[in-house]
């Protein structure tokens, strides 16, 4: 049983059959099989006796074999033709005898279809004693010999696209571990070294370089830097520009190609393959190459983004921390000191020179450095570096000053320097300020360096914008120009912020009586005047804690912390007398006053202004230059 068993599993393919797909391979196989069994016949006397051949469909000759030395050929191969012609009209066996000639043409069919595949053709001399039965033999084991080399075709078949299928199978996954390991790599370096690693395992015999546009990693010779020479001729430079595979072979048939390493945003360089003729080209997979590069790209890319994210970020803490400190002094030494600390820790240099520029003697001060020969120089915006920058108002990197020296520059010669990064202090789009940040060694600062720099400048910029008015800005803020009292929003956010504390305290409103008579009467100059003299009684008749204000037009007010209706009664009465006795000319006023205390339903700036209001308006209408004070209900 088992042997069965094993005689059936060793003839699964006997019952398989040619196909009408595979006629263009037919005349080789009608061939190939007859051979095959003229080699194992031609020690059967019958095969002696005659000329056999083997016809297609088309009723053409593909081989004899046998006796060939009676009669003649032609007369032959017609008396044959004829009768294979019958024999495929009929699909049936013909027989004939024409002259001294006995001629047979059996039909040979598939084994499904039973269509006519081939005619087996036999003619011998009058005499020979090969009977119908033995032809029909002879037919049957040519048929055999015809399916025997079929099947070896169709196993041999079988096998290759089994291997094919394999090898496909086994670069498909080597293909999808090498992209797997390419997209576990967080940095270029490591993406770059795996994608050589991957091409030397999956094409040992070829050689793989690397070209790249922006990075080029030392100590591995198939990297290499991208260089446009002649672009029309090098496939390199060709398929970098095209964005497209390029491919070229020599003479003696050795094959480049050369493929774009591309991400979703740019393309990074160039991927080139050299393979040689012969064997190891056709291993060469195209599809599976363009893949992997695709990958490679795609790879380098995100590789190349997170690296910039870490260098962004980072730079975007420098900047943070940096800003925050700025902001937490608003004197200009101060500032120009930590800028140059910070500046020196940021980019590793060896020295820094902050200057900026004194508008009213035209030259640049030195403000702060850490180099204590220059703590007190000053350069005219015509020399160095910094005049450069002056006339230019762009930053610049200086890689080598030694070789180049474009200026004479004082702080390069004194320190021995090479390297150099600038940038121009703006305010309101004028250069104010030069920072210089240099380097004992050439080729010190990066591209990176350069552009970080350009962004702390704009940073320190504000800084000193900042501090530079700050003071100017704060007295504009707060203080009214004309009378010197505090503006309206300062008296209104002081009490907001003393009533959060205090228990109680009081407001005064002041206004000045008849003031549009005064100003129809002597002009407005004049009734400036009386305003401000107005103001200069109101600030001497308070402590230094009280806030006196603007409130507008004529009206000043005046808040008193921690003071009752008692006391404001008496201040705003002493003001009253005053004003009466000291102005020029003379002008009174009026006064209306108002307390608050923290067991007041409602205790608010708005409330305590409107009583105080109040009691102005009612000290109008009583003839004026009186006080009245405000009511709590």
């Amino acid at each position: 049983m088992d042997n069965n068993r094993k005689g059936n599993h060793s003839i699964w393919f006997a019952n398989e059959d040619i196909h009408d797909a595979d006629e263009p391979y037919l005349p080789a196989l009608l061939k190939e099989s007859f051979l095959e069994w003229s080699a194992e016949a031609a020690g059967l006397p019958a095969f002696r006796n005659g000329l056999y051949g083997i016809y297609g469909k088309d009723a053409i000759c593909h081989d004899t074999a046998g006796v060939d030395d009676f009669a003649t050929k032609q007369v032959i191969g017609e008396a044959a033709l004829h009768a294979v012609r019958n024999a495929m009209a009929d699909e049936a066996p013909y027989y004939a005898r024409t002259g001294s000639l006995l001629i047979a043409a059996i039909p040979i069919f598939r084994r499904k279809s039973k269509t006519l595949l081939a005619v087996f053709a036999y003619v011998a001399p009058e005499g020979a004693t090969t009977s119908e039965g033995e032809l029909q033999a002879h037919t049957l084991h040519y048929r055999s010999c015809f399916y025997r080399s079929f099947e070896q075709v169709y196993v041999k078949d079988i096998l290759l696209e089994q291997q094919r299928n394999d090898r496909e199978a086994n670069r498909r996954d080597a293909l999808f571990l090498a992209a797997k390991r390419l997209y576990d790599q967080i940095d270029v370096t490591s993406v770059l070294n795996e994608l050589l690693r991957s091409l030397e395992t999956l094409y040992p015999h070829s050689e793989v370089h690397l070209y790249l546009s922006q990075d080029y990693v030392d100590g591995d010779a198939r990297v290499r830097p991208l260089v446009f020479k002649n672009t029309a001729h090098d496939i390199v430079a060709k398929a970098f520009l095209d964005g497209n595979p390029a491919t070229e072979k020599d003479r003696d048939g050795n094959t480049r190609i050369a493929i774009p390493l591309s991400g979703k945003q740019a393309a990074y360089g160039v991927l080139c393959i050299s393979m040689g003729s012969g064997k190891q080209s056709d291993d060469l997979d195209l599809p599976a190459f363009l893949l992997l590069a695709d990958t490679a790209g795609s790879a380098f890319e995100n590789a190349k983004l997170y690296e910039q994210s870490n260098l962004l970020i980072n730079e975007l803490r420098l900047i943070n921390e940096m800003t925050k400190r700025l902001n937490q002094s608003l004197r200009l030494k101060e500032i120009f000191q930590f800028a140059t600390s910070e500046l020196l820790t940021i980019f590793d240099a060896d020295y820094c020179c902050v200057l900026q520029l004194n508008a009213e003697k035209g030259l640049f001060e030195v403000k702060s450095s850490n180099i204590p020969s220059m703590a007190s120089e000053t350069f005219s915006p015509e020399y160095g570096f910094c005049g450069m920058i002056y006339r230019t108002k762009e930053p610049l990197i200086i890689s080598d000053y030694w070789n180049t020296r474009v200026v004479s520059s004082k702080l390069m010669d004194n320190t021995g320097s090479r390297s150099l990064i600038a940038a121009p202090i703006f305010v309101d789009g004028e250069v104010v300020g030069v920072i210089l940040v240099t380097h004992k060694l050439q080729n010190f600062f990066s591209y990176e360096n350069y552009k970080l720099l350009q962004v702390m400048s704009t940073h320190i910029g504000l800084a000193v914008t900042n501090a530079s008015l700050h003071a100017e800005v704060r007295r504009m803020v707060i203080t009214d120009n004309l009378t010197g009292l505090h503006a309206r929003h300062y008296l209104d956010e002081q009490i907001q912020r003393r009533q959060r504390k205090d228990p109680f305290g009081s407001l005064i409103l002041v206004d000045i009586d008849y003031f549009k008579r005064v100003n129809d009467t002597y002009g407005h100059q004049v009734g400036d005047r009386i305003l401000v003299q107005v103001s200069r009684i109101v600030s001497g008749a308070i402590r230094q804690d009280d806030i006196a204000a603007r409130w507008g037009g004529e009206e000043l007010a005046i808040y008193l912390p921690g003071v009752r209706t008692e006391l404001a009664l008496r201040i705003a009465e002493r003001i009253r007398k005053q004003v009466a006795e000291e102005t020029e000319p003379t002008v009174t006023v009026s006064c209306g006053v108002s307390e608050w205390t923290f067991d007041q339903d409602k205790v608010s700036v708005e409330s305590l202004f409107y009583r105080a209001d109040m009691a102005l308006y009612e000290a109008k209408n009583k003839g004026r230059n009186c006080i009245i004070v405000g009511s709590h209900s």
